[in-house]
């Protein structure tokens, strides 16, 4: 019986989670860049990242009806071989309409690649540590950012813009293969599943649950306000705040270096003080981040700390909402239910990056127009998250009630060998 350490385990996650966010990442820097090689106008950038997040909402909604009747490693390796051919597909664009057919390939098997990685985490770390277990998963954002980013943009810098994307599919190829060959067999949600009543392992019974219904909203909000800017961030620093090209990657190196550190901190203290509070400080500086650095900004805004700035406050955001909301579904629906959420996840993405374009105008001199207005707009939705996960907190189960967590697949803080229960 192929057994794994928590730690080893975890490793492996963020991995897949690193090629999954790097994907998706270096995508919007690399815009002014390909945009210009493939003649697409710099204010339909947010399409691109839009058909990504569009293709993985559908998928979300088509893994919400199946992913839980395989076992985990099995399905997340046919998702990052999926993601790898889509990525290289990307180094193949030819125009504006190819490009978007390839990140809709890409959305399409990334979206129920990140439901996986975090139903494996949820399945095997116990509620009262998985705030700290998921923080350093989703510390992978924050590596995407540190080594990935710069690493893409001085691979398009020396070869072309093309050379990033064929980069991350060699590397999305090794994971997939590690992930695959040093993960156990992860079933135990297949066993409860028969041994619980079928009325109990239907989709439509949580859906109908409204602690379910809010912590999608939860989800739908965090996102839409965020991806209302981040396609942009990279045309707006150049263009509009004037910040060289020469040192994009350093920003994104900066920000991800602090926000590597902060998404654990945020994860512990999401275990100690409560999702919603740690939810409240980061929308706090993430609303302080948009009013300065894109709404009003001052005559000579210092970038780097603004940009480190958001990345602080978004990542602190996006793991108070999924710490919380692994502890909504049971086991045997956990698949489903972060499928149906990475729907919702990448819909309110597309959504955001959609209103972006609808908002957004270039000037004359290539300078973004309409940036206020889409800061507002970003302003009220975020506004309302840290309120919809204290009504999800409010009915959780107590402490010390039954969480439906089997006990025996769970590893102890020691980190002993995860493996099936004989």
């Amino acid at each position: 019986m192929k057994q794994i350490s928590e730690r080893l385990l975890l490793f492996l996650v963020g991995a897949v989670q690193f090629v999954n966010v790097l994907d998706f990442m270096m995508v919007m820097p690399l815009g002014p860049d390909f945009a210009a090689g493939l003649g697409i106008p710099a204010s339909q950038l947010g399409l691109v990242g839009g058909a990504y997040t569009a293709a993985a909402a559908v998928s979300g909604v088509a893994g919400a009806s199946f992913l839980d009747r395989f076992d985990r490693r099995k399905a997340l390796a046919v998702a990052m071989l999926g993601l790898v051919v889509a990525t290289a597909t990307g180094g193949f664009a030819t125009g504006f309409g190819t490009m978007i057919l390839a990140r809709c390939l890409a959305g399409a098997f990334g979206g129920p690649a990140t439901a996986l990685a975090i139903a494996i985490v949820a399945d095997t770390v116990p509620p009262e540590r998985r705030g700290k277990a998921l923080g350093k998963v989703m510390g992978a954002f924050s590596i995407a950012s540190v080594l990935g980013v710069p690493a893409g943009l001085e691979l398009a810098r020396l070869g072309s813009w093309r050379t990033p994307f064929f980069a991350v599919a060699a590397l999305g190829l090794l994971v997939a293969g590690a992930a695959l060959s040093l993960m156990p067999p992860l079933r135990a949600h297949l066993d409860r599943a028969l041994a619980a009543p079928a009325a109990a392992v239907r989709p439509v019974s949580l859906a109908r649950r409204p602690i379910a219904l809010l912590s999608l909203a939860a989800t739908a909000t965090s996102m839409a306000s965020g991806f209302a800017i981040v396609p942009n961030i990279a045309t707006w620093l150049q263009f509009n705040l004037g910040y060289p090209r020469s040192r994009l990657g350093l920003l994104y190196m900066a920000g991800g270096a602090v926000a590597f550190f902060s998404l654990r901190l945020a994860g512990r203290m999401v275990d100690r003080y409560g999702a919603p509070r740690i939810a409240a400080v980061g929308t706090a500086i993430f609303l302080t981040v948009l009013a300065l650095g894109f709404g009003w900004p001052p005559a000579g805004v210092p970038v780097l700390p603004l940009f480190v700035a958001f990345m602080i406050g978004n990542s602190t955001r996006n793991v108070s909402v999924s710490a919380l909301s692994t502890r909504v579904p049971a086991p045997e629906e956990r698949a489903r239910f972060l499928s149906a959420q990475s729907a919702v996840q990448h819909l309110s993405a597309a959504a955001g990056a959609a209103l972006s374009t609808r908002l957004l105008s270039v000037e004359p001199d290539g300078r973004l127009g309409g940036m206020r207005g889409l800061v507002v707009v970003s302003t009220i939705v975020a506004l309302a998250l840290p309120f919809l996960l204290a009504a999800v907190a409010r009915r959780l189960p107590k402490a010390g009630a039954s969480t439906g967590v089997r006990k025996d697949v769970l590893l102890p803080r020691g980190g002993e060998p995860l493996g099936e229960p004989p």
